[in-house]
């Protein structure tokens, strides 16, 4: 049960040193990015395809909590009843602002809300504990992040957006700040 080798580069004898490199100023300390990989999407009017995928993507100042996950959720809701879709079915990883308590009331009233008025009801399909390979959107988010990243300095919070938008293909979304 020995620590794993690592290769580092450091001064002989002295310990390495990892040092987090400083942000660009007036950049939020941290940046969120929600993303939903729709599968099988009905075609748009006049497209030539029987279906198609699309990648929803919103980025978010600051970590993510369970407020900022209910206010994307309810996006996805609008964006998938304007496209005919009923139902979602959510594939989710255990995280806590996936699975806390407003989140789960937030799902509850938006299927309310959805059965009401014909709209689109999002169903989560929960995923075993660490196991993120049964989620089809993880090998889009490493392979876009192999894509995006810059080790030489870190980017601006506009320049990283724009970079994911398109490395992943994906539609430009409004970005959203956190409420304070």
């Amino acid at each position: 049960m020995a620590a794993p080798g690592c290769a580092a580069w450091a001064e002989p004898g002295r310990p390495l040193r990892l040092v987090e490199p400083a942000g660009p100023a007036g950049e939020p300390q941290a940046l969120a990015c929600y993303g939903v990989l729709v599968r099988g999407l009905p075609p748009a009017a006049g497209a030539t395809t029987e279906s198609a995928d699309d990648l929803w993507l919103r980025f978010v100042d600051g970590r993510p909590i369970s407020e900022i996950t209910t206010q994307f959720l309810r996006w996805c809701g609008a964006r998938a009843t304007a496209r005919g879709l009923t139902p979602l079915v959510w594939v989710w990883d255990n995280a806590s602002w996936h699975r806390s308590r407003a989140v789960r009331a937030s799902l509850r009233a938006h299927n309310r809300i959805a059965h009401r008025t014909g709209g689109t009801k999002i169903v989560p399909c929960w995923l075993p504990v660490k196991s993120p390979w049964l989620n089809p959107i993880e090998a889009t988010w490493t392979h876009g992040k192999r894509r995006v990243v810059e080790p030489a300095r870190l980017l601006t919070t506009e320049e990283l957006e724009q970079r994911v938008y398109a490395a992943l293909g994906a539609a430009h979304a409004d970005h959203r700040s956190l409420p304070h």
